[in-house]
């Protein structure tokens, strides 16, 4: 299934518009974690731990998006967005949205 953050799909025409279409995912982190990027916050650098979080609640959120689409018969999801929103002192949740279309 392409997904594209741009409204349409160069050489493609949109035959069929299917609606919007999301995926969620939310990860919770681990004391020892944010033990370690707390340190990481103080002496500098990027928090691995929390990149790999990061990258596997993208890659939930957006499988679900694709799911759904295909659950709708798109082949294609146009206008992709990528939301990310901290909750509490140790949630992070990613949201996936665009819209569903199936192209020749």
């Amino acid at each position: 299934m392409i997904t594209t953050t741009s409204g349409t799909v160069e050489g493609k025409t949109i035959t069929q518009y299917h609606g919007i279409v999301g995926g969620e995912a939310v990860m919770g982190a681990n004391f020892i974690r944010d033990f370690f990027a707390r340190i990481r916050d103080v002496v500098g650098g990027r928090s691995g731990s929390y990149q790999k979080v990061l990258k596997a609640a993208r890659a939930d959120a957006l499988e679900d998006l694709i799911e759904e689409a295909a659950d709708l018969g798109a082949n294609a999801v146009i206008g992709v967005s990528l939301d990310t929103e901290v909750m509490g002192d140790s949630m992070l949740m990613v949201v996936a949205t665009g819209t569903a279309v199936t192209i020749d």
